[in-house]
């Protein structure tokens, strides 16, 4: 079937974070059993002056933007074996050095970015028609309800049925109510059963109203966020929607993350050729400058630097941490505490603690090798996709029993010698003191600890599951 994937940001032409590698990913998966993808995103300045190929489509609109009519023309470029990427150029909206905002907030005119940016997916679709539209996330979720609340305007593609997935329900799209007329929707929208949401427009809730099929990216996740403390307060919305939520978690491109064929890494390594990992681990410890010692356990992290991802955990228990004979370092970018609390511990420990400020691919592949767990504390974690590179490189994860970390991690038992990473539950600093301490009484257990990344190695998350899931759902939407 014909399928046109609507997001912000793909890999490799742009990307914040995992929407982009899973939508990348998602996308190549799906076109390799048999369906025609179309992906349609903003052309960046990423995107204009990245080196990719890129050529003008010839497509040029105007889309309504309140009282105004943007011009818009259409670039191309190719993904895949022979995926089409259409690339929406409109430079007063994506010429800039961020994608959503700079280093001092976000842009204040998102919302006639992506009101734009939606509009004009469709656009596009009306020149090449689909059977399905699939979006991720709020940016594009508008294009939802325009196409159900005005399919007059769109008449080339009202046939096609539409899927929203929820990538992270704590970014919502919510603008103020007197942004309400670059919509050019009816007012009558802007109601609780639609588009308001506590005085407020809400893209995402417009698109979880309107979507034929909800997604997310877990299993877990999918059930979690139709209660309080994960709902946002669209809880609600999401109950009255559960027949038609469904969770397919994420999958990982092997391709990319396999410490078989990493060219990031030191030495290239599998199950039956771990010693080649302790190569990995000198270079990552030579990298941060920390003492070359193979016998100390190393914790790795790869990660925002936010209270979501349990910076506040981590800040509780990094005094008692530091107490173990161990190795720690991380690598992110994130609230200006958490950056300076990490900064502050590597001065404090330098032969203990190293931080890197910012966001290195090749260095996230060297923590992933040469680490020897990965910690993963997150208060709430729709899918994840760390823990899934570091059961494949070998890297024990610690992890709290939420979303697709749940879905994805078993916890470790010693006597039956089952599980693959160190799991606790609640979100608590002792809880994750104690997860971190039975999972350096492990590493010293030499045999069981090999035997250990032997079986998270033998672990497959690829995408081939996942696909079939995502194929199975478009399969029953054209049927229903």
């Amino acid at each position: 079937m014909k399928i046109a994937m609507v997001s912000s940001e793909i890999v490799p032409f742009a990307k914040t974070g995992g929407l982009a590698d899973v939508v990348g990913s998602l996308s190549a998966a799906l076109e390799r059993i048999g369906h025609q993808m179309t992906l349609i995103m903003p052309a960046y300045r990423a995107v204009l002056q990245g080196g990719f190929a890129i050529d003008d489509s010839g497509m040029r609109f105007s889309v309504p933007v309140s009282d105004r009519q943007i011009e818009a023309s259409v670039f191309r470029a190719r993904a895949g074996s022979n995926i089409t990427v259409y690339c929406i150029r409109a430079d007063r909206y994506f010429d800039r050095a961020f994608l959503y905002g700079s280093p001092e907030g976000d842009y204040p005119d998102n919302a006639e970015r992506f009101v734009f940016f939606s509009r004009a997916a469709l656009e596009v679709l009306r020149h090449e028609p689909v059977d399905m539209l699939h979006c991720h996330d709020w940016q594009s979720a508008p294009a939802i309800v325009f196409l159900k609340a005005q399919p007059e305007r769109y008449a080339e593609c009202r046939a096609a049925k539409t899927v929203l997935t929820v990538h992270n329900l704590g970014f919502q799209g919510i603008f103020p109510s007197s942004q309400w007329p670059l919509l050019n929707l009816d007012r009558s929208l802007f109601t609780p059963q639609f588009l308001e949401f506590y005085g407020n427009i809400n893209f995402l809730k417009g698109g979880l109203v309107y979507a034929d099929k909800i997604t997310t990216v877990s299993p877990s996740y999918a059930q979690e966020i139709m209660e309080k403390e994960q709902g946002f307060g669209l809880e609600g919305v999401l109950r009255g929607r559960r027949r038609d939520i469904v969770g397919i978690l994420n999958g990982v491109d092997y391709s990319q993350w396999d410490p078989q064929n990493d060219p990031y890494i030191a030495k290239p390594y599998g199950a039956a050729n771990l010693r080649a990992k302790r190569n990995c681990k000198k270079a990552l410890q030579r990298t941060f400058g920390l003492p070359e010692k193979s016998d100390l356990p190393l914790i790795g992290m790869v990660s925002r630097l936010t209270s979501q991802k349990g910076l506040d955990l981590i800040e509780k228990i990094l005094d008692p941490l530091m107490q173990s004979d161990l190795q720690m370092t991380i690598l992110g970018t994130g609230e200006p505490r958490f950056e300076e609390l990490v900064i502050a511990a590597a001065a404090r420990h330098p032969q203990k603690f190293a931080a890197r400020i910012g966001f290195d691919e090749a260095l996230a592949h060297q923590i992933e090798a040469g680490a020897d767990f990965f910690l993963m504390p997150s208060q709430y974690e729709p899918c994840g996709l760390n823990q899934m590179f570091s059961l494949r490189y070998g890297t024990i994860p610690i992890v709290r029993a939420i979303g697709g970390l749940k879905d994805t991690v078993e916890d470790f038992d010693a006597e039956r010698g089952t599980g693959t990473g160190f799991v606790f539950a609640p979100y608590d600093p002792q809880a994750l003191l104690d997860a971190v301490h039975r999972a350096l009484q492990a590493f010293r257990e030499k045999r069981s600890w090999t035997a250990l990344q032997r079986r998270t190695m033998n672990k497959d998350f690829s995408w081939d599951r996942s696909t079939r899931r995502y194929d199975e759902l478009y399969r029953e939407l054209l049927k229903g």
